[in-house]
């Protein structure tokens, strides 16, 4: 496995094909908080569904490097439009990950590659 160890006990990548269950885990228009046991360390990060669409990103603000959301789960503005840092008020395109506005100017949350198949979501 050719996992990215920052940090004893923090990965920040995961290898291809992993089931991550029924894409029906995530409401639509809802995010979901995934934490994987990769060997020894976890990995931590959230998928963002947008009908049949998922987005997957490193559960880890490019400002401060802290998880985005300070709730289980809740990663999205109120109205459900952007990504959003619950500890700064950065808020990100859920497209892309392109900060949009605050503290992270120029920055992007980095993706986590996820696939829908079959109606399953699986890291890509």
């Amino acid at each position: 496995m050719n996992d990215e160890v920052e940090t004893v006990g923090r990965v920040w990548s995961t290898r291809a094909g992993i089931n991550l269950g029924p894409l029906d885990l995530i409401a639509d228009g809802a995010a979901r908080n995934y934490v994987l046991q990769i060997g020894a360390n976890r990995f931590h990060g959230f998928v963002v569904r947008r009908g049949e669409a998922a987005f997957g990103y490193v559960d880890r603000c490019p400002h401060a490097g802290l998880p985005l959301a300070q709730q289980l789960d809740q990663y999205l503005t109120p109205d459900g439009g952007m990504i959003a840092c619950s500890w700064h008020g950065a808020v990100f395109a859920i497209e892309d990950g392109a900060c949009l506005g605050g503290p992270c100017a120029g920055g992007r949350l980095t993706p986590w590659p996820v696939r829908v198949e079959n109606g399953r979501l699986l890291t890509a």
